[in-house]
């Protein structure tokens, strides 16, 4: 076979040359263009960080200026009120100090835009890089500001801080200092441009970030690094550019080089396409019927095609097996001069045949939108369509759905959904409608069984709460009833011998009956509310009112196996903000279960029961009991709050469990440790926190019994 023609050979060795050489000169511009965007991005990151290190410093030097004029011309008397008055304008400073010239905090004001800068953890903890800073400006007579530290806040969060001291001079000697805390995220926050483009960062020497802005991380490829000289102090600012490098398309420059590149592309390759392109548009089209082909026979939703007449232009395979009719049966009905559709019901034929004429009768649609559906199938024979917008040129319309009833070959009817959108064709006409179908019959079935599922389970939770409110009941009413019966004993003890201080005993011993016997009401009831998930009607009891309404049954219970009760109050007149009668059961069960697990092990003389109540900083009351029993196993404590789950053979096992439920209604947990520590050798502590109701203070106080 002959090769082809000389000239056809120099012809395409040209052809390749211009080709190479239009690749490698566009290539290299636009290799160019984009060393020429990475400088100017650069350039951008360096001038944000300069202009940003400045803004830090002259603001830094600004709030150093600004305590101390506070220093200057405040009197000791109203330096508090003046200082409260500047941190409430001045955000970038947390906390103002004043200290004797030992170094010693003499009074310290916070923050109020924002939670105190020590709540976790104490000052004195956290001082040094500031003694060190006082250190310095006390030899030097000048403000000093301190190394960076870090201080942890509430939720697992923290902050990185600034101090900065100042010396206050009298009669030419340091009397004292004043110490302002900056922390660097409200720095940052003052400085940071606007556009949100770079992240601004202080970082140490090693890299490590102390505190950051910006809405995005950084890329790491525009880094600009600044340091910030302060007096005593220098803090290293780091810009990093978000948007990372440039694309092909940043800007007008590189736009248009890549666009007389793909424009010289294109024409070379028309050019060389020009003789194929029919042969591949062929091949193409041939493949993409193929592809629709198989793709449509594959599926198993329905496929119906209809013309604006309402015919039946196309049915794939899942269609045809959903109602049982070959192809050929279907292809041609519907209409109004066709036969009816076999797969519509007999009973509503005339139904659909009438919904079908009302569209038919609709005014033509326009050339290039859309003619409403056809939706002779609709269930609901008076609802009316939503009107569908106009079709855009070349965009498909919106997918609509709705439910309807089919019949199969066999006569058995079955709901379907239907989808439909238009069906245009290439010059952005529509010429029908393209339906998707789905049988939905398993669905129903489906939903059918989990609602009669949904009712039988609801009538099992019914047993199951009658149970558990059985069970609540029978375990809470053991102590008033106990209380009951053995004040009932003591009357018949009282009555066996009387004598001149029988009547005031029995009057006492009747009243706390009665006492126990509203107690017992209060429990059902409480219970009662407890199962059903109420509301607990809550109320603000002082604790020393809720300890003596049940001190008197602790202290019966443990006068029975000699254990002594101590009670340990702090503050004075604290309060709480409770339900009462669910926090005495609580506190009956958590003191009941340490006197009886002493009873077997544990020596007479160490037979201790305490009680604790204290105020936590963060507005909730602490309740602790201890115990010097055996302690809890590790196997036993896995397993402690499971309902019914006890070591006891005369138990229940619903004690710790109904105590953790109500303190959780609380807002708080209930946590145990054993041993309990503090020198002792063996032993138990629960304890757990509840709302505290309005601020009280006092001295500690205790009894003990």
């Amino acid at each position: 076979m002959a090769g082809p023609p000389i000239g056809g050979r120099r012809r395409w060795l040209l052809w390749s040359a211009l080709v190479g050489l239009l690749v490698i000169g566009q290539s290299l511009l636009v290799v160019l263009t984009l060393r020429y965007e990475d400088s100017r991005a650069m350039d951008r990151a360096e001038a944000v960080a300069a202009s940003a290190a400045q803004d830090v410093r002259r603001l830094a030097i600004q709030r150093l200026q600004a305590v101390q004029g506070l220093q200057w011309w405040a009197e000791p008397a109203e330096w508090t009120a003046q200082a409260r008055q500047m941190l409430a304008r001045v955000p970038e400073i947390a906390r103002l100090e004043r200290r004797d010239a030992q170094g010693r905090v003499v009074s310290a004001v916070d923050s109020p835009l924002g939670q105190p800068l020590f709540s976790l953890k104490s000052r004195s903890l956290l001082r040094l890089d500031s003694d060190q800073a006082c250190a310095l400006a006390l030899s030097t007579l000048s403000p000093q500001f301190s190394r960076s530290y870090f201080v942890p806040m509430a939720g697992g969060a923290g902050m990185e801080v600034l101090d900065v001291c100042l010396p206050e001079q009298e009669a030419g000697r340091a009397s004292g200092f004043s110490v302002a805390s900056l922390p660097l995220s409200q720095l940052l926050e003052a400085v940071a441009p606007q556009d949100n483009r770079y992240e601004i960062t202080f970082v140490e020497a090693d890299g490590a970030r102390l505190a950051r802005h910006g809405a995005a991380r950084g890329q790491g490829l525009y880094v600009a690094r600044r340091p910030i000289d302060l007096p005593g102090a220098v803090v290293e600012l780091k810009v990093d550019d978000t948007l990372g490098r440039p694309g092909l398309l940043p800007n007008v420059t590189t736009a248009l080089v890549l666009s007389l590149s793909i424009a010289l592309a294109v024409v070379v390759v028309l050019l060389l396409r020009d003789m194929r392109r029919r042969s591949a548009a062929e091949q193409a089209l041939a493949e993409s019927l193929a592809f629709r082909k198989a793709m449509e026979d594959s599926l198993n939703t329905g496929l119906r095609a209809r013309d604006l007449d309402g015919r039946i232009t196309y049915v794939n395979p899942a269609f045809c097996s959903m109602v049982g009719f070959s192809a050929p049966q279907l292809l041609g009905s519907g209409g109004l001069l066709g036969a009816q559709p076999p797969y519509w019901p007999p009973e509503r034929v005339e139904e659909y045949s009438r919904r079908q004429s009302t569209r038919q009768l609709a005014p033509p649609p326009a050339a290039a939108g859309t003619a409403p559906p056809i939706a002779e199938e609709r269930t609901t024979p008076d609802e009316q369509e939503p009107p569908t917008p106009p079709l855009a040129e070349g965009l498909p319309a919106t997918l609509q759905g709705f439910e309807t009833v089919f019949m199969r070959a066999n006569g058995e009817r079955f709901p379907v959904m239907i989808y439909e959108a238009p069906l245009v064709d290439g010059l952005g006409q529509q010429t029908g409608w393209m339906s998707a179908v789905l049988d939905v019959s398993e669905r129903q079935r489906n939903e059918e069984v989990a609602r009669q599922q949904q009712e039988r389970l609801q009538a099992t939770a019914r047993l199951a709460t009658m149970g558990e409110m059985a069970s609540l009941l029978s375990h809470e009413l053991n102590q008033p009833l106990a209380a009951i019966a053995s004040y009932a004993s003591g009357c018949q003890n009282l009555l066996a011998e009387p004598d001149t201080h029988t009547v005031p005993l029995l009057r006492e011993a009747v009243t706390r009956m009665g006492e126990q016997a509203e107690r017992a009401g209060r429990v059902i009831k409480s219970v009662h509310d407890f199962v059903r998930r109420r509301e607990q009607q809550r109320e603000s009891i002082a604790v020393q009112v809720l300890l003596e309404g049940v001190l008197p049954l602790v202290r019966l219970q443990a006068r029975k196996s000699g254990t002594r009760v101590e009670v340990h109050e702090h503050p004075a007149g604290l309060k709480v903000q409770v339900d009462r009668t669910m926090l005495e059961q609580v506190l009956l069960n958590l003191t009941r279960n340490g006197i009886q697990a002493m009873e077997r092990e544990t020596p007479l003389p160490d037979r201790v029961l305490r009680l604790y109540v204290r105020a936590l900083p963060n507005g909730r009351v602490q309740f602790e009991v201890q115990d010097r029993g055996p302690g809890i196993a590790p196997e036993v404590a896995e397993r402690l709050f499971t309902p019914f789950f006890t070591t006891r053979a005369d138990g229940m096992g619903l004690g710790l469990s109904l105590c953790r439920t109500v303190v959780e209604q609380h807002g708080g947990t209930l946590e145990h440790e054993s041993p309990a520590g503090d020198g002792l050798a063996r032993g138990c502590r629960f304890r757990f926190t509840v709302p505290r109701a309005g601020d009280t203070s006092g001295s500690a106080q205790a009894t003990n019994d």
